[in-house]
């Protein structure tokens, strides 16, 4: 006896028995490959990796919008830090400007004094023509003031 029929003869169960009467021999041993079974196999595959990669998109959007979104608030912190220390900084500016401490440091760290009357002479220049600058002539006078006026400067 063959290998094959030892392996008939071996008693199988009351179901094997039925199922196999039912089908005929040749397609016991060949299935017949499906194509429409194959193609929406694979356009379910295709569709559900679609589904996917929609999903991982929308994540990755939402996840980049929640980054941008921290880092919008720190750069809002920080321009809110840096606008209060330019206060802070005009506040010390106009303060160290002031005239009344300029006097008080002359006075206290210097030793300065305000002057006498008699100390005070008013200083006034003549020039030989009334031109207002001392030991020039009055063309050179005349040619200063006209270069700036023609390229616009005051």
């Amino acid at each position: 006896m063959s290998a094959r029929a030892a392996a008939r003869s071996v008693p199988q169960s009351a179901w094997g028995r039925e199922h196999r009467a039912r089908q005929p021999e040749a397609v016991r041993r060949h299935r017949q490959k499906d194509r429409r079974r194959l193609r929406s196999m694979a356009t379910a595959v295709v569709g559900a990796g679609l589904a996917m990669m929609l999903i991982l998109g929308v994540v990755g959007l939402r996840v980049q919008q929640v980054r941008l979104s921290y880092r919008l608030d720190a750069l809002r912190q920080a321009r809110a830090d840096i606008e209060e220390t330019n206060r802070r900084l005009r506040v010390e500016m106009a303060t160290l400007k002031s005239l009344s401490r300029i006097e008080g440091k002359a006075r206290t760290e210097l030793g300065m004094v305000v002057p006498d009357r008699d100390q005070v002479r008013l200083a006034r220049e003549f020039v030989q023509g009334g031109g207002g600058a001392v030991g020039l002539d009055r063309s050179s006078v005349v040619a200063e003031r006209a270069v700036p006026r023609a390229f616009g400067v005051r």
